[in-house]
């Protein structure tokens, strides 16, 4: 259901199931999140990054075939359990998850791609969200995070009408990082995801936590829960760990110039 490729602190983590676009089957949902938290538990492991196998889809979502069967199989899917929620698995994730999207991410396909923390995009990518067209609302978040990240106006028109959003139009709507040629995809994943990894692990999971804990609340309350926060563990670096890591941020300054 899955393939792990592991290379200098990052993992590759691939939906299998190219023949059925990567449709979120129970397999196929148990797979992930047992790989994410495999893949957390990692020590060798910094970054993820997350994508579809075949060049037609990231995933179409959860897998209509074996819910048309299964009379319990939507409420299953929209658990709160973790094994039966991926978008969980991923939000929970400590480690910061790149979403490679080489293809279609339709309905919770693209909830799955909104939990991830930092989107590239193919030029072959396209969204969609077809909740409605299905006859069915979202569980995993997409109602809430979509409206948050496009505007509630932009959000409105792709949930109500189930239309696609290719790939350059969710750059320009802030949708995704960026927008890549489809053979560069995992490439340049792979380069960003060095750069992380390059940054010392506890630092990055300690921002990351710090971020989505800040964008869930107000903006008020974010600030304090910033100060709050960073004092207690600013105070705890030692001026020699500064100086050792400014002088690291100086070289690679003059690398990239």
């Amino acid at each position: 259901m899955i393939t792990i490729d592991k290379e200098d602190g990052v993992a590759v983590l691939t939906l299998d199931r190219p023949e059925a676009m990567n449709a979120l089957s129970k397999a196929l949902r148990r797979a992930l999140y047992d790989g994410l938290k495999t893949l957390e538990a990692d020590p060798e492991v910094r970054v993820i990054i997350l994508t579809g196998a075949g060049d037609r889809a990231f995933t179409a979502g959860l897998d209509l075939k074996e819910l048309g069967s299964d009379p319990g199989g939507m409420s299953a899917a929209n658990a709160a359990s973790a094994d039966a929620n991926p978008v969980k698995a991923i939000e929970t994730c400590s480690k910061p998850v790149i979403g490679a999207i080489n293809g279609v991410a339709i309905t919770g396909g693209f909830e799955v791609a909104l939990a991830c923390d930092i989107l590239i995009a193919s030029e072959r990518a396209r969204f969609a969200d077809t909740h409605a067209r299905v006859g069915i609302l979202p569980g995993w978040g997409l109602s809430q995070k979509l409206s948050r990240l496009i505007g509630v106006y932009r959000a409105k028109e792709l949930s109500l009408s189930g239309n696609f959003l290719d790939a350059r139009t969710a750059e320009a709507w802030g949708l995704v990082n960026r927008v890549v040629a489809h053979e560069d995809l995992l490439p340049q994943a792979k380069r960003l995801a060095q750069d992380i990894a390059s940054v010392p692990a506890d630092a990055v999971q300690q921002y990351k936590k710090l971020i989505d804990e800040g964008f869930a609340m107000t903006f008020g309350d974010s600030l304090k829960h910033e100060t709050a926060t960073t004092s207690k563990l600013n105070a705890a670096v030692t001026p020699e760990a500064v100086e050792a890591r400014r002088a690291q941020v100086q070289a690679r300054g003059r690398t990239q110039a």
